[in-house]
């Protein structure tokens, strides 16, 4: 199912149904309910995280949507209202357990995260090391994607094509992942965010992230199109390229004079509605390309990170994404079959293992040739394993267009959360041995 689509088949839905307005209501009602119950659930699952456990609280929020959604707590009844997060009956490919309305509000969360993602970079930093970091990225790209789509044959999680199956693909997309926020807020709180392995991991990061998008824009594409051949692969990632450059390069060239606009009409704060407007239509464009929304979003923070205006939109987004990313994480949290668990975690394990060493090496491997020694090539490979939010943004479209199934969804679930909890424990004891 199209991410777009689910706008239309919300209102579709709707006026199939009848009940006119009364229906509406209905409908917002339960919408104001369940978002409510989602941001306190995800604020005391957050706290009880950061402040108890010491793991990032995104880990918190996909396991209360886990332990609240409809395959679990969701499902028992209510007096007076029926189950808060009821399944929309038999669950078909491609259908999912929550409702159009809830998941979109999800995927809106997304896409201010990916927005807040590409404003947050350092445009000069990024260029400054894009070298080494290129490199970095590369290797942290091929190994995990093709290992990753081998490993699904092997596990037999792939479709009749092998690895060259969509199944397949969509695993190996999925390991390319590197969560820019979680690895940056380690070395941050470390105190090593500028330093040369810290700028590295950042910059190589960001680069892997564009690379991770433009490969699901192709294989979303190939979906689509329903060809997996050379020419229908090497169109779609032409495209894919080509929209992604012109985009960004559009943003680079006319953010300055947008700036000015902005400057002129009000202030940062006021205008804010009108940044935001643009990155959703960023968004809608990819989508209508064939291509993935998330790469549109972070095109346009991207864009507006070279601008004097960018502390003042990170700091006037911070309340917006505050109240939409939470959504997103605890929605996806909802996604996972928890009779599923048991079956798919001996996959989800060794998938794990498999995302961890190809990061690793792939990453790490390629370091040494910038003259980082091991110790700081090791810890180049590990600061790009935490999968994070990239991994389940991509996972989320696989399951809402069918590509992959709940199991394999709960698998990459199992991924993410492992990687981003050895990530940040692996790494701090690495760079204390500065102080040996």
């Amino acid at each position: 199912m199209d991410t777009l689509n689910l706008f239309t088949n919300t209102v579709n839905n709707l006026a199939a149904s009848g009940g006119g307005s009364s229906n509406i209501t209905h409908i917002v009602t339960v919408l104001l309910i369940q978002i409510g119950i989602i941001l306190i659930a995800a604020k005391l699952a957050g706290y009880v995280a950061s402040r108890f456990l010491k793991i990032p609280s995104v880990l918190a929020e996909i396991g209360i949507g886990i332990l609240i959604g409809p395959f679990a707590l969701g499902a028992f009844p209510l007096p007076f209202f029926g189950p808060l997060f009821p399944l929309p009956g038999i669950l078909e490919p491609g259908a999912l357990p929550v409702s159009n309305e809830l998941f979109s509000v999800a995927q809106i969360g997304s896409i201010i995260l990916l927005f807040a993602v590409g404003l947050e970079t350092n445009f000069s930093t990024f260029l400054k090391y894009s070298g080494p970091a290129t490199i970095v990225a590369l290797g942290g790209v091929i190994f995990p994607f093709f290992l990753g789509a081998y490993s699904s044959v092997l596990l037999g999680i792939a479709g009749p094509g092998g690895i060259w199956s969509l199944e397949a693909l969509f695993m190996g997309s999925i390991l390319t992942a590197t969560s820019v926020g979680i690895t940056a807020r380690v070395l941050a709180d470390i105190g090593k965010l500028n330093s040369s392995e810290g700028t590295t991991i950042i910059a190589a990061a960001v680069i892997d992230d564009i690379l991770g998008i433009l490969i699901l824009s192709i294989i979303v594409g190939i979906s689509i199109s329903g060809k997996v051949d050379m020419w229908s692969v090497g169109t779609i990632g032409a495209k894919a390229i080509i929209f992604w450059l012109a985009l960004t390069g559009i943003g680079l060239l006319t953010s300055k004079y947008i700036e000015r606009f902005l400057n002129k009409i009000g202030s940062v704060e006021a205008n804010i509605p009108i940044v935001l407007g643009l990155a959703l239509l960023c968004s809608g464009l990819a989508e209508m390309f064939g291509l993935a929304f998330i790469i549109g979003a972070f095109s346009a923070g991207l864009a507006f990170s070279t601008t004097q205006i960018k502390e003042k939109l990170e700091h006037s987004i911070e309340p917006i994404k505050n109240f939409l990313v939470p959504v997103f994480f605890v929605v996806m949290g909802m996604l996972v079959d928890v009779s599923s668990i048991h079956t798919a975690l001996v996959a989800g394990l060794l998938i794990s293992v498999v995302a961890i060493l190809t990061k690793v090496l792939g990453s790490g491997l390629p370091a040494l040739a910038f003259k980082f020694n091991i110790l700081q090539s090791t810890r180049i490979g590990i600061g790009m394993m935490p999968r994070g939010e990239v991994a389940l943004i991509i996972a989320g479209i696989g399951l809402s267009q069918g590509i992959i199934n709940q199991s394999v969804f709960t698998i990459s679930i199992i991924m993410t959360i492992i990687t981003t909890i050895l990530a940040p424990l692996l790494l701090v004891p690495l760079f204390a041995r500065d102080k040996d």
